[in-house]
């Protein structure tokens, strides 16, 4: 159990999952880690997209590209192969999977089918999250790696309960791994919130949360299933679940790791910086602060 700078520097084999708001910088700092040499980097993003719906993904492609004439007779004789190419760095085709609920002559899904594409992901999620001690092993016993990140998704904190001591989830990945969350500032949500705004992306809501978005936007906006643009509809949401998250991180920090700041996540260009980083982590902790 890493409880110390000294613990961590003492460490042969040092094991942590980064957690908190997507764009604040986890594939960076796992892709610096894994490029600099003996760490190993599990994308839990990419192993839903690959493992537990990379199926679906295919389908839905399959589905769009029945509906062309030329496209339809090619897959029909097996002419051609559809698949996703997923990637660490380019999870779209998980995304677009998702997709948005709202009117289907703007690509909206119907709130139904919507829901049950939102509830693959949290089953597949919380597999991925749950793989990551075989894969701690796999890294080891079949690569040689000494040193494992795990790259978590930032709808983690929607499927744990931070607050509950005996989460399966948490309690299986803290004892494994200590939990790091990078924490942005407001400059940064507002960043997020900008970039967002100017390229609306599919995501995963808890589920409690989406169901009040959605009937909440709905009255505001008098709109029905059918009328609501999708585009507008998660922009609406985006600022909305930024702030559901923050206590839900905070709280997983408090009860089962440590903070870091997203500046100084961007400052980390090698594993000794990483160790400063966790190091000064550790001490913040332990002085209560």
């Amino acid at each position: 159990m890493i409880r110390t700078p000294d613990d961590w520097l003492r460490a042969p084999k040092k094991r942590v999952l980064v957690f908190g708001m997507s764009g604040l910088g986890k594939t960076t700092l796992a892709s610096r880690l894994r490029a600099g040499g003996g760490w190993f980097h599990y994308s839990v993003d990419y192993r839903i997209g690959t493992r537990y719906m990379g199926e679906l993904i295919a389908d839905n492609f399959k589905r769009e590209a029945m509906k062309v004439p030329f496209l339809r007779e090619l897959l029909m004789t097996d002419s051609v192969y559809i698949a996703s190419n997923i990637t660490f760095d380019n999870l779209a085709p998980l995304s677009t999977y998702l997709g948005k609920p709202g009117d289907p002559a703007k690509g909206g899904l119907t709130f139904a089918e919507y829901r049950k594409r939102q509830d693959q992901h949290r089953e597949a999620e919380i597999a991925a999250l749950l793989d990551t001690p075989r894969f701690i092993e796999r890294a080891e016993e079949i690569y040689g790696y000494p040193h494992f990140i795990c790259d978590s998704g930032g709808s983690i904190c929607e499927v744990v309960e931070p607050g509950d001591p005996a989460d399966p989830v948490l309690t299986t990945l803290a004892r494994h791994m200590l939990l790091v969350w990078i924490e942005g500032s407001d400059a940064h949500t507002a960043e997020l919130v900008r970039r967002f705004d100017r390229a609306p992306k599919p995501m995963y809501y808890q589920p409690a949360f989406l169901h009040a978005a959605w009937e909440e936007y709905r009255t505001t906006h008098c709109v029905d299933e059918g009328t609501v643009d999708p585009d507008a509809f998660v922009r609406w949401t985006y600022a909305r679940a930024l702030a559901h998250r923050q206590p839900r991180y905070a709280a997983m920090a408090r009860h089962w790791g440590v903070r870091v700041a997203a500046d100084a996540v961007a400052e980390v260009t090698d594993a000794e910086s990483f160790d400063r980083l966790i190091c000064g982590a550790l001490e913040q902790q332990g002085s209560g602060t």
